[in-house]
């Protein structure tokens, strides 16, 4: 499990995204970004949570920021949740786990007295100069954005 810290470089990764196209963090260096994981496409509050981000997107672009979702779904299933529920964020896939655990996100979970592995929903804001500048971790969605928007204008 990872242990980030505000301030500290965010790990860099390279993921196929929805749209068959490839993400690399680094390359993003230069632009504030919003990386937000979470459990799965079309669940609930998934499903919120990325209409959120989409409909304050321009208002993210504006401050300078890209906005990537991440979730262990396969880059078809982010095109079908794209489609389905007119999402503008960019979704990356990582089937694998791979970044999820780097970013010290795979946890066990309770649902139902159930225990069980998942991501935990979480948003890092990364600064232009790829340094860990917020970390929100066991998200609650309602105005999840808008503290997440404030954040990144005042970068």
């Amino acid at each position: 499990m990872a242990d980030l810290k505000v301030g500290g470089l965010a790990p860099d990764f390279t993921l196929p995204t929805d749209g068959s196209g490839k993400l690399q963090l680094s390359k993003l260096r230069g632009q504030k970004v919003v990386l937000y994981f979470y459990p799965a496409d079309n669940s609930e509050t998934c499903t919120i949570e990325a209409v959120d981000f989409s409909v304050r997107h321009a208002a993210f672009s504006a401050a300078g920021v890209v906005i990537v979702g991440v979730s262990r779904d396969a880059p078809e299933s982010h095109d079908d949740f794209k489609a389905k529920h007119d999402l503008s964020v960019r979704l990356a896939s990582d089937v694998d786990l791979k970044v999820v655990r780097r970013y010290g996100l795979w946890v066990e979970k309770t649902m139902f007295g159930r225990k069980f592995m998942g991501i935990e929903r979480a948003t890092f804001l990364i600064g232009a100069d790829g340094r860990i500048a917020r970390i929100w971790r066991k998200v609650r969605v309602k105005g999840h954005i808008e503290t997440v928007l404030d954040a990144a204008k005042s970068l």
